[in-house]
């Protein structure tokens, strides 16, 4: 009894390529790119792969910070400590998130080389020891001014 159950629920091959669908059918009619390409258009979605969204830049700027000034880095920057002893330096009690150790560095702690750093805001940034002579070689990808 149970085989006679199972041959029923189950479909066979031909009943299975009876009801695909046929391309170039009513049910499932063949465009042409033209035809696709003007109805993005007129959903403001423009033609497909041109470009039309901004890229962000992804390039890293290697930069040299000298003695006595700060990297002061713009929202969502990040920046990799090369060469040198940095300080973390913040305008208030947040910090700057060291993505590589899981940690938050606040005002006047080390900053560890060759860690990703992201500065989630303005009012952020790093600076050489005071206690080294030479500054620092860092890698810095988005907006940053020195002072």
């Amino acid at each position: 009894m149970l085989g006679v159950w199972l041959g029923i629920l189950r479909p066979n091959s031909l009943e299975a390529e009876s009801n695909a669908l046929t391309p170039g059918s009513v049910e499932d009619p063949v465009v042409t790119k033209s035809y696709v390409d003007e109805q993005l258009a007129k959903l403001g979605g423009g033609t497909p792969g041109g470009g039309t969204t901004p890229v962000a830049e992804s390039a890293l700027e290697v930069v040299t910070v000298p003695a006595g000034k700060t990297l002061m880095a713009g929202q969502g920057t990040e920046v990799i400590v090369r060469v040198g002893k940095a300080i973390a330096y913040s305008s208030d009690a947040s910090g700057i998130a060291d993505l590589t150790g899981g940690t938050d560095l606040t005002k006047g702690k080390a900053v560890p080389t060759n860690h990703l750093l992201l500065f989630p805001r303005e009012g952020r940034g790093i600076l050489p020891d005071p206690n080294q002579k030479n500054g620092l070689t860092v890698l810095v990808k988005g907006s940053y001014t020195l002072q």
